[in-house]
């Protein structure tokens, strides 16, 4: 059974960091594109940043520079690394998986920035 399983969300300060990690038991990791999306109370829910089976990185205009999608396919893991969080960046975020033919959720972890 195909799993992604995120953690690392927390409750952390403006101006803080936070790696997000999504783990995936799904067969030929390598062969899909990852991405990060989020979703806030009350709003659709949004791609943050994405990554190709060639290592190409994109990522929604509100988080350039502060965020960095990478993989690991040896691990079959994606990552996202978050700094100078914002509290607008305050969400459920959820790794995703997109396959030729098969798409995949995880269950969300949560991140709220907050003093």
């Amino acid at each position: 059974q195909v799993q992604l399983v995120e953690s690392g969300g927390d409750l952390v300060q403006p101006g803080g960091s936070l790696r997000l990690s999504c783990a995936a038991s799904i067969r030929f990791f390598s062969t899909y594109i990852m991405g990060w999306y989020r979703q806030a109370p009350g709003k659709q829910r949004e791609l943050v940043a994405g990554i190709t089976t060639g290592g190409v990185e994109n990522y929604a205009d509100s988080v350039k520079g502060r965020f960095t999608i990478s993989r690991d396919n040896a691990k079959n893991t994606v990552y996202l690394q978050m700094n100078n969080l914002k509290p607008e960046d305050t969400a459920v975020y959820y790794c995703n998986a997109n396959g030729v033919t098969r798409h995949y959720w995880g269950q969300g972890t949560q991140v709220t920035v907050s003093s």
